[in-house]
């Protein structure tokens, strides 16, 4: 197996998310979605935890491909709300996961609290050669009383991480993918798929 000819599935057919990972993984990989593989449906979220909608992801799309696949899910955590929206974050304003609805209710519910600690929290769940992992990446931050910036999607316009005094949606994509939740969590399988390349050439010699 050669690391820069690694093919590998993304189970979503989020653009954002795909524009995001083919930045971070650069030509390492051969990063396939499933539109890409002619697979447009939605697959249900109905796990209680991220760690559960992740791998129930992945574990659907690999019994259908039999392909090395990787799925995430990623949740906002507020300590305001006990941990809501969590892993109902897609959906917390509805089925239709709309983003704005989602920022509404959000700040609606936090009202003017001063309780704005919050985190991201992305998982990732990874069969490779039919063996399950999972990566945990989480980025410590604030939620604004406003929306600021318009890149990113999500709850972006509305989160500044620790260290910094911008949301995410005011930040050029390559200065979020050095510190979001999601670069943690894919840096990580990144440097997994990496050293599993590399372990497989040795094998083969």
């Amino acid at each position: 197996m050669n690391a820069e000819k690694m093919q590998i599935v993304f189970a979503t057919n989020n653009d954002h998310k795909l524009t995001e990972i083919r930045d971070m993984l650069g030509d390492s990989f051969k990063l396939l979605s499933l539109r890409d593989l002619n697979l447009e449906e939605d697959i249900p979220e109905n796990e209680p935890s991220l760690e559960g909608n992740a791998m129930h992801k992945a574990r659907h799309v690999y019994g259908i491909l039999n392909m090395d696949v990787f799925a995430d899910d990623t949740g906002l955590e507020t300590d305001i709300l006990n941990g809501l929206p969590g892993v109902h974050s897609a959906r917390f304003a509805g089925e239709d996961k709309n983003s704005d609805e989602n920022i509404d209710k959000l700040l609606g519910l936090m009202g003017s609290s001063e309780n704005r600690k919050a985190r991201f929290r992305t998982i990732i769940a990874l069969i490779l050669d039919g063996k399950e992992y999972l990566f945990e990446g989480v980025s410590e931050g604030t939620i604004m009383f406003e929306r600021r910036g318009r890149e990113g999607f999500g709850y972006d316009p509305v989160f500044v991480p620790s260290g910094c005094n911008l949301t995410y949606a005011e930040m050029p994509l390559d200065e979020k993918n050095k510190i979001s939740h999601r670069a943690r969590a894919f840096n990580k399988l990144k440097e997994f798929l990496f050293q599993y390349s590399q372990k497989d050439n040795k094998d083969r010699i």
